[in-house]
This record gives structure tokens, sequence and C-alpha cells, in this order.
């Protein structure tokens, strides 16, 4: 009997194994990281603009700008390194023909007019556009908490929410702050 058992035992200890092992991330991951690394990638080119000496910006955009930079570079990696132990293309938003049409990606002419801009127009106009822009991270990031079952990319995106949401509340304290 105790033989019987143990078999049983055994057996389902290896196919939850299994299972593990085959679960750890699934398409909503992946399609997650895929779509998240351009999406950063303008949110840097956004900040870029911000840093750019001909933007003129307030010293707080700068500084937001900069923290904005140097949380997204380092979310890029992590989701690029999924993706590369996943054995799955960096590109596959491209596959799919999204880009601008993400939720919160600026067109190349937002982008152009963006860029145009100097001083308080300049900060007025960034302001909105990252704002916009990181609404459209949080979409997608509570989509990913709840279709995705990898641990590190729903980790990641509940970080993503956090981190953006603050940034949205101080990008609306300095549209109030002259």
């Amino acid at each position: 009997m105790k033989t019987r058992l143990a078999l049983v035992l055994s057996a389902l200890t290896l196919v939850a194994a299994c299972t593990a092992g085959a679960a750890d991330h699934n398409e909503s991951d992946v399609m997650f990281a895929q779509m998240m690394i351009p999406h950063h990638q303008q949110a840097v080119e956004l900040a870029d603009l911000a840093l750019s000496s001909t933007s003129s910006a307030r010293p707080e955009i700068i500084q937001l700008a900069q923290k904005i930079q140097g949380g997204q570079e380092p979310e890029i990696e992590q989701m690029t390194a999924l993706l590369t132990k996943w054995n799955q293309p960096l590109d596959g938003h491209a596959a799919m023909g999204h880009g601008s049409e993400m939720e919160g990606m600026l067109s190349e002419q937002e982008l152009i007019d963006l860029a145009s801009l100097t001083g308080s127009a300049f900060d007025s106009a960034w302001i909105a556009a990252m704002t916009f822009h990181h609404q459209g991270a949080i979409a997608m990031a509570v989509t990913a908490g709840e279709d995705g079952v990898s641990t590190e990319i729903k980790e990641l995106a509940a970080a993503i929410i956090t981190a953006q949401q603050g940034e949205i509340e101080t990008m609306q304290m300095l549209s109030i702050a002259p």
C-alpha cells in the first residue's frame, strides 16, 4: 500500500514540476515585454527632449526626465533579457503591426512638434505628452498583471504602475506650479 501511494505521490510531484516549468510565461507575458520595450524607448526619447538644452525646460522637468530615464532603461534591459531567455523575438510588436497604435504612444509628428517648442510651452506640452504616455503604459501593465503568468512580468508590471502613477502625480503638480 505504501509503495503504491509513494508512486502516486512521486508521479504527482513530477507532473507538478513539469507543469510549473512549462508555465513560467505565456503569450501575454511575451506580448507585454515586446510591446513595452518600444513604449519605454519612446519614454526615454521624450526624456531626451526635456534634457536637450534646446528645450529650455524648467529644472523640475529636467529632474523628472532624468528619473524617468533612469527607471525605464533598466526595465528595457530586464524585458530584453526575459525575451531572450524565453527564445522570443525582441521586435514582435513590428510583426504584429503595432507601434504608434499602442496606448500612450505619440506619433512621429507629435514628437517633432514637441521638439520644436521651448520654455513654458515645451514644459506644458511635455507634461501632457508624458502623462498620456504613462497612462498607456499603466493600462498595458494592468493587462499584463491580469493575463500574464510570469512572476517577473507581474512584478515588473506592478512596479511600472506604481512608478508611473507617482510620476503622473508629480506632473500634475508641475502643471499647476509656475
